[in-house]
């Protein structure tokens, strides 16, 4: 049988890695794109040769590594910088994606955690279905605090940068609603599972 592909996504501090790591104990094989940035952006990273060319050394950290919080600052304020980034990472993103997703592997299916998935794309001639893990706004302010050490105003800059949540819910193939206690959104979890595998 064809292995598929699929992918999950969802705002800042909706639970999508939450609900990746509960389908990866289910058997689901896991690809997760901010792991695969982190890599690409971390020390020898392969992508931070083009970023010190293009944003100059200041953008790099005394490892050699990107520097995130001067990183950050600068693309919330210039689009055009946010820009050249996405330019740089996205598609060094995907194709590293696509080459673990080639790995051979026993899982019945592949799930792709892309936080932009819906901004960036790239990702829907190849994905067979979106999974949205959704919350309220509140709830995406309240948990990224409590996990992250930013204040309100930081949170919803990110939010205000990536999709709006209804269209996001358009978009959708399949829905978890995150707005329950965990063993609420762990039977939504095992029950997605059984679907896909039914697909």
């Amino acid at each position: 049988m064809e292995h598929r592909y699929y992918g999950l996504t969802g705002g800042i501090g909706s639970g999508k890695t939450t609900v990746a790591d509960w389908l990866g104990e289910l058997g689901a094989r896991i690809i997760d794109t901010d792991e695969i940035s982190r890599q690409l952006t971390g020390r020898k990273g392969q992508a931070m040769h083009d970023i010190r060319e293009i944003f100059g050394a200041n953008y790099l950290d005394p490892e050699g590594a990107l520097d995130r919080d001067r990183m950050r600052q600068l693309v919330f304020s210039d689009p055009g910088a946010k820009m050249r980034l996405q330019n740089i990472l996205h598609p060094m993103i995907l194709a590293e994606a696509k080459t673990q997703a080639l790995m051979p592997t026993t899982a019945p299916y592949t799930m792709v955690v892309v936080p932009l998935l819906f901004e960036s794309m790239r990702y829907r001639d190849w994905l067979q279905r979106i999974v949205v893990v959704d919350c309220t706004e509140e709830d995406q302010v309240r948990r990224t605090m409590s996990r992250s050490g930013m204040d309100e105003a930081a949170v919803r800059s990110i939010m205000g940068q990536q999709i709006e949540r209804g269209m996001r819910l358009r978009l959708a193939d399949e829905i978890i609603h995150n707005d329950g206690d965990l063993a609420a959104l762990k039977a939504q979890v095992v029950q997605l599972h059984q679907r896909l595998l039914a697909l």
